[in-house]
C-alpha cells in the first residue's frame, strides 16, 4: 500500500522499532505540517492509507473528497473530533484506532508539577546566565492536590500526589468521583472549593463538546494567589484567553501547559509565552520512546491487517460495505 505519515516532527517514526511492520509498502513520512486544504490534498494525493499521529492533522468531508485513492485511516491512538468518522464512512474510508496507557502524560504532568514549585526551568537558566538563586519554591508534601476527572490519567496523578505526602481530593463526573472514593480518594465538597482550596489544580478531563470551555473566569479568580494550575489534558477545556487573563490578575500565581489551541506553536506566538508565571512545554505529554512504540505499532499492525484482507480496530466497520 502507498501509506502517508504526516506530522512527524521529530523525524523519528522510521527510527521505532515497529517500523518495521510496514516493510513492503511505499512508506512517505512528513516531518512539517501543513493546514491548507490544497496543501493536504496535494500531499496526501495517491495515498492509500494514512496514519495520523494523535489530532495534528484534519481530516474532514472536504479533504476527502480529493482523496480519491484512500481506503484506510490508522489513527495512533483513540478518535477524537479532528477525524470526521461519518464522512470516511460515507465514502467507504475506514478508520482504524489504537489505545495508550496514558503512563507517559501522567509522569511529564508530574514533572511540570514539580519544575514549577521549585522553578527548576528557570534556576537551570539562571545559573547558565551566571547568576545564582532567585526564587523561593515550595514543597509538595502536605499541600492539596485536586484532580478534576478521575480517569485513566487523572488516577495515576492522583496517586503520584499520595506518594509525595499530598492532601488529595477529585472532582469531575458523578461516575469519576464515585470510582475515586471506592479507591480512597477524597472528594470535593463543591466546585467553588476545589479551585479555592487547592493548591494545585491539575486537569485530567478528556474533550468533548460538553468539556469545551468548562473552566471559566470565575473558577480561576477562585485559586490561591499561591496555586498552579496545571493542563496536560487539552487547551480548549479552559474558556479562551481566561488563563492568559487570570495569571496576569495574579489568581492563580503560576501555569503550566502542554496544549495550545492551535499548534504546532512556531516563533513564540503565544501570549502565554510572554508571561514570567507560565510554564510551557510543546506538547510532549505523550512523546515518549515507549508510547510511541505501542501507539504506532498499533497504528501499523492496523494497517497491515487492513492490507492483508483482515481489518481490525476498525471504528466504522460499516465502511467496508462502501468501498470505492
Amino acid at each position: 500500500m502507498r501509506i502517508a505519515i504526516p506530522d512527524d516532527y521529530q523525524n523519528v517514526v522510521r527510527s521505532l522499532d515497529c517500523f518495521h511492520f510496514l516493510k513492503g509498502h511505499e512508506v512517505e513520512v512528513h516531518h512539517d505540517t501543513v493546514k491548507d486544504l490544497d496543501d493536504l490534498a496535494a500531499r496526501f494525493a495517491q495515498a492509500e492509507a494514512i496514519v495520523l499521529t494523535r489530532e495534528r492533522t484534519l481530516i474532514n468531508a472536504a479533504l476527502l473528497d480529493r482523496l480519491p485513492h484512500l481506503r484506510v485511516i490508522s489513527q495512533t491512538g483513540a478518535v477524537a473530533a479532528h477525524l470526521d468518522v461519518k464522512a470516511c464512512t460515507e465514502r467507504g474510508v475506514a478508520v482504524a484506532a489504537g489505545h495508550g496507557a496514558g503512563t507517559a502524560t501522567a509522569e511529564l504532568t508530574w514533572a511540570l508539577i514539580l519544575a514549577s514549585a521549585r522553578h527548576l526551568v528557570d534556576e537551570a537558566n539562571r545559573l547558565k546566565r551566571g547568576q545564582w538563586q532567585g526564587h523561593m519554591g515550595y514543597q509538595l508534601h502536605g499541600r492539596r492536590l485536586g484532580v478534576w476527572s478521575y480517569g485513566r490519567i487523572g488516577k495515576q496523578v492522583a496517586q503520584y500526589g499520595r506518594a509525595f505526602g499530598m492532601q488529595v481530593w477529585v472532582w469531575g463526573g458523578p461516575d469519576s468521583t464515585a470510582q475515586a472514593r471506592a479507591e480512597g480518594f477524597e472528594v470535593a465538597p463543591s466546585r467553588e472549593a476545589f479551585f479555592e482550596q487547592s493548591d494545585v489544580i491539575s486537569l485530567q478531563i478528556r474533550l468533548s463538546p460538553s468539556s469545551r470551555n468548562i473552566v471559566k473566569p470565575e473558577d480561576l479568580a477562585r485559586m490561591k494567589p499561591t496555586a498552579l494550575i496545571v493542563n496536560t489534558s487539552r487547551a480548549e477545556l479552559i474558556e479562551p484567553e481566561a488563563l492568559v487573563n487570570a495569571l496576569k490578575a495574579g489568581r492563580p500565581g503560576f501555569a503550566a501547559v502542554d496544549t495550545f489551541e492551535e499548534e504546532p506553536i512556531l516563533g513564540a506566538d503565544h501570549p502565554l509565552l510572554a508571561l514570567p508565571n507560565a510554564l510551557c512545554t510543546p506538547h510532549l505529554g505523550f512523546v515518549e520512546k515507549d508510547n510511541y512504540e505501542n501507539y504506532y505499532g498499533t497504528a501499523f499492525r492496523n494497517i497491515v491487517a487492513f492490507a492483508e484482507g483482515k481489518p481490525q480496530g476498525l471504528v466504522n466497520p460499516e465502511a467496508l460495505d462502501k468501498r470505492r
